[in-house]
């Protein structure tokens, strides 16, 4: 059971289509990891009781030579920001606590249609507002590589399940980071989309013009056949783009790099970065030179404004999203028997001040501060216009290089508690990730070596919007060069 655990998504599939095992011993065996590791790492929120069933349905497929799909019998973890019909939904969060949603997600009915199976739905910081899936309502996700660390976030338990072979991929949400943190601290690949590839009709919104969802597997390949299923379209989300989804997975196999321009931001690099992610780097610099890669320094001057920018814009859009949480159609509700609402303020104030954790309470009300007569021009309309003039930035920049290379945080993964109590400083955790999204450009994590404490370390490449065949391209080139096979060594 072990080595069906260790293979990827794309290896799972074909040893289903060839009947080296069955889709039921392949669900079977993910199980059993999860049974087994779980308990301490708390990756996963709740499971889907129906998995074996639906496993059981592939393997009727099978036997009747039928086609099971690119993803046919695979698990899938799934962050639980995405609705899951008839399968608990609760963002991280007790407003949530017991929400089951009568719909699916557009990104996991697209799964299910690839033959994909829903294993079951990951942790996460509370309404993914946080960076190391410590503001989860329902306790810490932990690194499977050390335990003592965090995994990232807000995407933590997405990539701990991968990481701890739980399942070989898993869907993730980015907002400013939080796939392709997680992604680096816990060793696996993490993919942000291009900003309308990928639908986000049925994902709890938490900043609507940032959020995006993508995948987090071990392999580029995986993330490729992942993206195919879930990207395109959508009616039910009007800023879903037309643009074609390319078949990456093949599209990707043997790209020459040779004279490719990798561009250098000099504003990513005037950073304190940790001794061991400029080691990441300047690795991954020679391995893209050797290969026939030239590099040339731009500049995004008002990178310097992402993180505050991002913020403003984050937090005013999540003050309106998260209005909905009122505890009167559905959400936490208080026990007004008890005692009862004085008055309809007091019924509001009850169910959300009991409902919301402290970080989304922090996030809500500078939003809403933000947004507020009087700072409304001061605050979120001059964000909205230095965010053009980033994005303006980026436009400029890749006229003269084909990707960006940059770190994708500052440091490897931190210990459980070490900054959590400091927001400002969790906060600047982002400067690297943030204005991806900002300029809503597809960007990647991937793994490429270890820290001194034995910590993963990923790096970060960047794309122009819609260049996810060049960005994966590149990817998988340099992934064949780095051969990053590190595992943790408990699972």
């Amino acid at each position: 059971m072990s080595e069906i655990t260790n293979l990827t998504a794309k290896e799972i599939n074909a040893g289903l289509v060839s009947k080296k095992f069955k889709a039921t011993e392949v669900m079977q065996a993910f199980l059993s990891q999860i049974e087994s590791h779980d308990g301490e790492l708390n990756a996963f929120i709740s499971l889907n009781e129906k998995a074996m069933d639906q496993a059981q349905a592939v393997d009727q497929k099978l036997a009747k030579g039928e086609d099971i799909g690119i993803l046919g019998g695979v698990p899938v973890a799934v962050k639980d920001m995405l609705c899951t019909n008839g399968l608990k939904t609760t963002a991280g969060s007790k407003m949530l606590e017991n929400f089951i949603p009568p719909y699916s997600a557009t990104v996991v009915n697209r799964l299910e249609k690839s033959g994909a199976i829903v294993i079951g739905k990951c942790n996460q910081d509370e309404f993914a507002m946080g960076s190391s899936n410590e503001t989860s309502f329902f306790g810490n996700c932990k690194n499977p590589w050390n335990t003592e660390f965090v995994p990232g976030g807000s995407s933590g338990g997405s990539a701990a399940a991968v990481a701890a072979r739980m399942a070989p991929i898993s869907i993730g949400t980015d907002t400013g980071g939080s796939i392709r943190q997680p992604a680096s601290f816990c060793g696996v690949v993490g993919v942000k989309p291009t900003y309308g590839r990928v639908s986000r009709y049925g994902i709890v919104a938490f900043a609507s013009s940032l959020d995006q969802a993508g995948p987090l597997s071990r392999t580029i390949e995986d993330s490729s056949l992942v993206l195919e299923s879930i990207c395109g379209y959508d009616e039910f989300d009007s800023t879903t783009s037309k643009e074609k989804v390319e078949s990456w997975s093949s599209s990707t196999e043997n790209v020459s790099l040779k004279g490719l321009k990798v561009g250098l931001p000099k504003e990513y690099f005037q950073d304190s970065i940790d001794p061991d992610v400029e080691k990441a780097v300047e690795s991954a610099k020679k391995n893209l030179e050797s290969m026939g890669c030239e590099f040339v320094e731009v500049s995004i001057p008002h990178t310097k404004y992402s993180v505050p920018i991002y913020y403003i814009i984050a937090t005013s859009e999540a003050s309106s999203n998260l209005a909905r949480y009122d505890g009167v159609r559905f959400g936490h509700r208080s026990n007004f028997s008890e005692k009862p609402a004085a008055d309809l303020l007091d019924f509001y104030c009850r169910n959300r001040g009991e409902g919301f954790g402290a970080e989304v309470k922090r996030r809500i009300s500078l939003g809403t501060f933000t947004l507020s007569s009087g700072y409304y021009d001061a605050y979120y309309n001059k964000a909205c216009q230095v965010r053009n003039l980033l994005r303006q930035d980026f436009v400029s920049a890749f006229k003269q290089c084909d990707v960006i290379l940059s770190p994708v945080t500052t440091t490897p993964a931190f210990k459980i508690g070490e900054r959590i109590s400091d927001p400002i400083t969790m906060y600047k955790n982002d400067i690297f990730t943030t204005s991806t999204n900002l300029a809503g450009l597809p960007g990647l994590s991937l793994p490429t070596s270890l820290s001194k404490d034995g910590l993963p370390i990923g790096i970060q490449l960047t794309a122009s919007h819609f260049e996810e065949t060049k960005l994966l391209g590149v990817a998988r080139a340099l992934e064949k060069m780095t051969s990053f096979e590190g595992r943790p060594s408990n699972v």
